[in-house]
């Protein structure tokens, strides 16, 4: 898509519903940011950046860089050129030049079943604001394409938006895959649960992931065919 009236458009949904954009860098940099100003005027996007975060530093210097957000059920990719970093008053963004192309795609809603409580898949991963923290969380559910994990509330809570890199599913005693974590929403489930359901998207999976997700996802579909037999 390269019409600007319509990618202006859209930069300003995502901009007042705050949705959060996540920025790529060739180099593996990542940070998720909120867009902050779309000035059609001069062609120029802001992103909220937080001066302390090494990950904003590192995608100022990447060759390349990468947006990606999510409007309903609709997929926004464009490159984010000509970063900057521009200090005010009270607060930093990330500047970038107006994008000339945008790519959309339709989200569709993979198959997605429901694990096996005593043998569900655990995802490990340290926490986003808590580097110290390790979090090992049940799965609930799993897409080839995503998962819900199960928070519990005595552990420190995670913010919509946080993506989260290094993460490892134990799907298995013999097998795990690595991958990235995206987590979309959080939504309460059974009060005598006494915690919360992370929706989450997985990112970077390398083909030998895919394909181990995807026979997992197989045989325990298979194995409550069975269950519900007996």
């Amino acid at each position: 898509m390269t019409g600007m009236a319509q990618i202006r458009s859209l930069l300003k949904s995502v901009m007042d519903r705050n949705i959060p954009v996540i920025i790529s860098g060739s180099d593996g940099s990542a940070h998720t940011a909120q867009l902050w100003a779309v000035d059609s005027n001069r062609e120029k996007i802001s992103f909220s950046a937080d001066l302390l975060s090494p990950s904003i530093h590192r995608l100022i210097e990447a060759d390349e860089a990468v947006a990606v957000c999510y409007l309903e059920q609709v997929k926004l990719q464009f490159d984010v050129y000509d970063r900057m970093l521009v200090h005010g008053n009270q607060s930093c963004v990330m500047q970038a030049m107006m994008p000339r192309e945008m790519f959309r795609f339709q989200r569709r809603n993979a198959y997605r079943v429901r694990t096996l409580e005593r043998t569900a898949p655990t995802a490990t991963f340290r926490h986003p604001a808590m580097p110290d923290v390790q979090l090992e969380l049940r799965v609930l559910d799993l897409s080839a394409g995503g998962c819900a994990l199960f928070m519990p509330n005595d552990l420190p809570p995670v913010e919509p938006g946080s993506l989260i890199n290094g993460i490892t599913v134990e799907l298995d005693s013999d097998t795990e895959i690595k991958a990235s974590l995206l987590i979309h929403h959080i939504t309460s489930v059974q009060p005598q649960a006494q915690g919360v359901r992370l929706g989450c998207e997985l990112l970077n999976l390398d083909t030998d992931a895919q394909r181990v997700l995807l026979h997992y996802i197989d045989q325990t579909q298979k194995r409550r065919r069975m269950m519900s037999l007996d």
